[in-house]
């Protein structure tokens, strides 16, 4: 009986190094996307013109969001989403 104390320690004891070494996740924070105007694109991309970068976005070629109402609302494209299009990062 005494044995079995003794391997109930010892797992225990390991149990509370595996605990203490991991990390702690927190998943209620999503990560953050960095979202670039039109114009941010093209400074990110050498040689890329805005004009390029919508008709990307109007072929649906490149996900993107609008803000504001309608056609007049202001265009953003995720960076990594541009980066990884034109085979960047």
């Amino acid at each position: 009986m005494n044995n079995k104390k003794e391997i109930l320690a010892a797992v225990s004891e390991l149990l509370g190094q595996l605990f203490e070494q991991e990390e702690p996740k927190n998943s209620n924070e999503p990560e953050p996307v960095e979202l670039l105007t039109i114009k941010e694109c093209t400074e990110e991309i050498r040689g890329l013109n805005e004009y390029t970068v919508r008709q990307l976005v109007a072929r649906n070629e490149i996900p993107f969001i609008r803000s504001g109402r309608g056609k007049r609302g202001k265009i953003l494209i995720p960076k990594a989403a541009l980066l990884k299009y034109f085979g960047g990062k």
